[in-house]
């Protein structure tokens, strides 16, 4: 139930993301993204299907991707900050990949 990457350890029962032994404080949509990248690593994962993955069926009504783009800018943010590598690329006009 712990996933480990590098410096990065996700405790998944407890719901704890720690890098480099510091609890990173992420909200409920912030963790779930990571588990959901860290889950399909190294694959190219579309705007639309992290919307529908953050929103569940409404995605289809959203316009823009403003909610995507902000909580992958707040999750990049305090990853960073905590010291963990820039393993979340952007891939422009693709979406968004999770290489370590």
């Amino acid at each position: 139930h712990i996933i480990e990457q590098k410096e990065l350890r996700i405790n998944l029962p407890a719901k704890e993301v720690i890098v480099h032994d510091k609890p990173v404080n992420l909200t409920r949509k912030e963790f779930d993204l990571l588990l959901y990248f860290i889950s399909n690593k190294n694959k190219v994962i579309s705007k639309s299907a992290l919307a529908e993955h953050i929103s569940g069926e409404i995605a289809d009504m959203f316009d823009n991707f403003d909610l995507v783009y902000a909580h992958i800018k707040n999750l990049k943010k305090k990853l960073q900050e905590a010291g963990c590598g820039n393993y979340l690329k952007t891939l422009y006009g693709s979406g968004y990949k999770w290489e370590v």
